[in-house]
Order: C-alpha cells, then structure tokens, then sequence
C-alpha cells in the first residue's frame, strides 16, 4: 500500500475583494455615502413591493432567496408599524453627525446601553457621547 500524501481538499478563503470595513474607521468604499435602510424600513419597502405584485398578479418571480430575505425580516425587524418606522427613521435622521450606516445600524440593532452599542458599531466611539447616545436609544425603545 503507497503512503502518498494527497493536496488538502479545501482552499483557503480568498480576501475580500474591497476594502470595506465597519470598524473603528468606516471605510465603505463606493457604499460610503449611499442611503442605508434599518431592517424596518427594508421590511416595509419589500413587502410593499410584494404586496402590490400580488394585487397586479406579478408575483412569478418569488423566489427561495426572496421568501428567505421577507422571513429574515420578518424576524429581525424590530419596528413593525409603519408609523414607528418612519419615527425611527426621522430620530435618527437629526443626528447628522452619524453616518447613514451608522444611523441605520442604531435603527436595526437597538441596543439596550450606549456601552452595548458602541461595541457593536465602534465608528461611534469619538461621534456621539454616551449620554446622547443612551437618550437616542431610549427614544427608540419607546417606538417599539
């Protein structure tokens, strides 16, 4: 019987193809002044679109990826009602010295304590102080 050692099986994973990164510095590339939805408002958006493909009967091209993205939503999505997303989207919208990402990580995570979300989302460190960070947050926990 031959001993022979074979090539491992498996490769090593490629990097990353920009450099996008959401750290301390956010470095967002050719996304770094594009609006950015919470998961609220993408749940509003989609299942708008899907209801009104289903009411003109377009509804063929719902797919495996589509229903997944609406079940994701579905559970993540911390602001249910219309009103309160648009709440939630015109809060956040007063803080201008915080990114559009940020504010839409802030709308999608909720975070309990400004030490929480600025763990999460370290950009915030030097932007927002702690405690009108925690007032934002309270606000927001009101909404839900």
């Amino acid at each position: 019987m031959s001993d022979q050692r074979h090539a491992p099986t498996s490769r090593s994973k490629p990097p990353p193809a920009g450099e996008e990164e959401a750290g301390a510095v956010l470095k967002l590339g050719e996304f770094q002044d594009v609006d950015t939805l919470t998961l609220s408002e993408a749940s509003l958006v989609i299942n708008a679109l899907m209801a009104k493909r289903r009411k003109d009967r377009k509804d063929r091209n719902e797919t495996d990826a589509l229903n997944q993205t609406l079940d994701y939503l579905d559970a993540f999505a911390r602001f249910k009602a219309k009103e309160n997303v648009e709440a939630v989207e015109r809060l956040l919208g007063t803080h201008k010295e915080l990114s559009k990402f940020e504010r839409a990580q802030i709308g999608s995570l909720c975070c309990d304590t400004a030490d929480e979300c600025k763990t999460l989302i370290p950009s915030l460190a030097d932007k927002i102080s702690d405690e009108d960070l925690q007032e934002l947050l309270d606000e927001l926990e009101k909404l839900l």
